[in-house]
């Protein structure tokens, strides 16, 4: 029975051992997977640093190749850097050369141009002006010669021809200038005036229709009644044209101004300068005896035309006549009642009417 008993005990821990044992073949199995990925992942990475491994060598081969051109590249640059240094030693002495050259030719021509201000009283400009080719050396000589000859011969001259000319020949400049700017001012002015005589014409005979129009209209209403009208002695030009005024008064013919009576004469006058007025209105107007050639009968009826007027403007009348001041708003006077002292005084004629 004991027996019995442990082999029991020991068929339970056996058991026990090989449920164990599967968990661990088990996880044996599950590592073995991951060790198969592994080697797998590490297989494939071995194949990929050998690739990497081989293009690194043929870089590498390359880099020794880019590396041994170079090489001889640099070899030749410096056997040309030597070289360069050679030709610049001789293209320094060249230089040298040159310079001494130029010195020597710089000192030549300073004689030569003093030698020739000396001479001649020449500058190279104007040397150079009046220089010709020269064929040969010799024919140059020869010529010259005879140029001295012939300017020996000349005798005397007068050395300051040349300074007067030039003179003479900037003034001539300068006024021919002027006579430009003259003539080109003329015609701006020419210009100028044609346009403004157009605006002209084109104003007058506007502003002087509507003078005549309202000119009629006036006569009749101071006259009342009537015809008057403007009209040009010269149509066709008529900034220079006269102006006729004729004049037709109630009861009489229509003629000019010049036949009438010295009192319609100034009435008529009277009633043109209020068409200027009418065409070219003002809130303000002063009038110094005005009516002074009137009679009676026309004081009246400028008075009472001017009455009418008042009620847009305004108007100061310098006058003796009674008429007039009758039909005035306010009366300014100036009295002496002792000698040698005047004294100014004003009257309201609507007080004095209420007054009465």
């Amino acid at each position: 029975q004991k027996s019995l008993l442990d082999y029991d005990e020991r068929i339970r821990d056996l058991s026990m051992d090989a449920d164990s044992r599967a968990a661990a073949l088990e996880d044996y199995r599950r590592r073995a997977d991951v060790l198969r990925e592994s080697c797998t992942q590490t297989t494939l990475d071995i194949e990929s640093v050998t690739a990497q491994i081989a293009r690194s060598r043929a870089e590498t081969d390359e880099a020794v190749e880019r590396q041994r051109k170079l090489e001889g590249e640099r070899v030749q640059a410096n056997r040309r850097v030597k070289d360069g240094a050679e030709q610049n030693m001789a293209l320094s002495r060249a230089a040298d050369k040159l310079e001494n050259s130029l010195l020597t030719t710089q000192k030549e021509e300073d004689a030569l141009v003093t030698r020739l201000w000396e001479q001649y009283e020449l500058t190279v400009t104007k040397a150079q002006e009046s220089r010709t080719p020269m064929e040969s050396v010799q024919r140059a000589q020869r010529r010259a010669g005879e140029l001295k000859r012939e300017i020996a011969s000349l005798g005397s001259v007068n050395l300051g021809a040349i300074e007067a000319y030039e003179s003479v020949g900037e003034r001539y400049r300068y006024l021919t200038e002027q006579k430009s700017d003259a003539e080109k001012s003329k015609q701006e002015l020419d210009g100028i005036i044609e346009r403004i005589t157009g605006e002209m014409r084109a104003q007058f005979a506007e502003r002087f229709e509507l003078i005549a129009k309202k000119f009629s209209e006036t006569f009749v209403e101071i006259f009342g009644g009537g015809e008057a009208a403007l009209e040009l002695d010269d149509g066709a030009d008529i900034l220079e044209s006269g102006v006729e005024i004729k004049a037709q008064p109630p009861g009489k013919k229509l003629r000019s101004i010049s036949l009438l009576s010295g009192g319609e004469q100034s009435l008529s006058a009277i009633a043109l300068y209020f068409a200027i007025f009418k065409v070219r209105p003002a809130p303000f107007c002063v009038l110094d005896e005005i009516d002074h050639d009137l009679d009676d009968v026309n004081v009246g009826r400028f008075a009472a035309y001017l009455r009418r007027l008042s009620q847009n403007t305004q108007y100061i009348v310098v006058t003796h006549r009674r008429g007039t001041m009758e039909q005035a708003g306010m009366l300014y006077g100036v009295t002496a009642q002792e000698p040698g002292v005047s004294k100014v005084i004003s009257l309201r004629l609507d007080q004095v009417d209420d007054a009465e």
